[in-house]
């Protein structure tokens, strides 16, 4: 056996490689390698794009209705996203009516954008630290494709009890724990319509939904010409036709007023998820809406 002093006399060159090893920021791994407990996050991404993949190859043209089914799932997901979970969980830019609440969460989780305390505790620490060492999605630490994909079974996820101790209930824990029936639901939402639906209603859906979320935090906080320390973050017009006109590519707004409900600041800016929240707001269903005065809007387009 080796004693217990034997490690002292290891040499140095082999202690520092292992070191490096241990030390080697999560951005150079393998693309197979999980944080502890996300596995599952690994899996579910590569199976939802194998079966993508493969529907598009069987599948190209699905007809008009089985395309208006998947882009209508994907439009109220968006809306569960944006509305339910960042402009009222993550930031508290207003208050839902319970009901209104349970349906946006639901739909968010059927869309894949996983469950409200753990999104709000990353987008949370994202905020306090864009940008700088300690942010989850960073493509200045890890690139474009650490900030758009990797990152969700890579890193380290904030803290539920730090970051989101508002959601830290038995409420929210429920829909943890449930989320994985829900997107078992969601991926086979189809099949009772016919194998395109099946693959057009779930996977192919779920695999747009994910990209379109994730360009928030790749594409849109690749602005360049910047310092080291500035804000990245940037409005993309392009980007509006993939999140269905909802608002989310007003990033560089978002962050420059991220209290704020609206995150298109002018008409020629859409903002879907803003019109609904009016339209809450004025049925009652919503309360508390912050609106900020902006002396200056930001560049729509860079």
């Amino acid at each position: 056996m080796q004693s217990e002093g034997q490690n002292d006399h290891e040499p140095s060159a082999a202690r520092g490689a292992s070191a490096l090893a241990v030390e080697a920021p999560p951005w150079t791994w393998s693309w197979l390698r999980w944080q502890p407990g996300e596995g599952w996050t690994l899996f579910w991404i590569g199976t939802i794009h194998a079966f993508a993949i493969l529907g598009l190859i069987l599948f190209p043209l699905p007809g008009w209705g089985i395309f208006a089914g998947a882009y209508a799932l994907m439009w109220l997901g968006g809306l569960g996203t944006t509305v339910g979970y960042h402009r009222t969980l993550a930031h508290r830019s207003l208050r839902l009516h319970p009901s209104v609440e349970f349906v946006l969460i639901a739909l968010a989780i059927f869309n894949g954008s996983g469950s409200p305390a753990t999104w709000t505790a990353n987008h949370r620490l994202h905020h306090a630290r864009a940008d700088k060492e300690g942010d989850v999605s960073s493509p200045r630490t890890g690139g474009f494709w650490w900030s758009h994909l990797r990152w969700l079974w890579q890193s380290e996820q904030g803290s539920v009890p730090r970051w989101a101790p508002d959601l830290d209930t038995g409420f929210y824990r429920f829909w943890t724990r449930w989320q994985i029936l829900i997107l078992t639901l969601s991926f086979l939402v189809g099949l009772p319509f016919g194998w395109a639906a099946f693959f057009w209603l779930g996977a192919i859906r779920l695999v747009f939904s994910l990209h379109a979320q994730c360009f928030v935090n790749s594409i849109a906080h690749m602005r360049k010409g910047i310092a080291a320390g500035e804000d990245s973050s940037q409005n993309l017009f392009w980007l509006a036709p993939v999140h269905a006109f909802q608002g989310e590519n007003w990033h560089g707004n978002h962050h420059a007023r991220p209290g704020s409900a609206r995150l298109g600041w002018t008409w020629k800016q859409v903002d879907v998820g803003w019109w609904v929240i009016v339209g809450l707001e004025k049925a009652g269903l919503a309360t508390e809406v912050k609106r900020h005065r902006v002396a200056r809007v930001a560049e729509s387009t860079r």
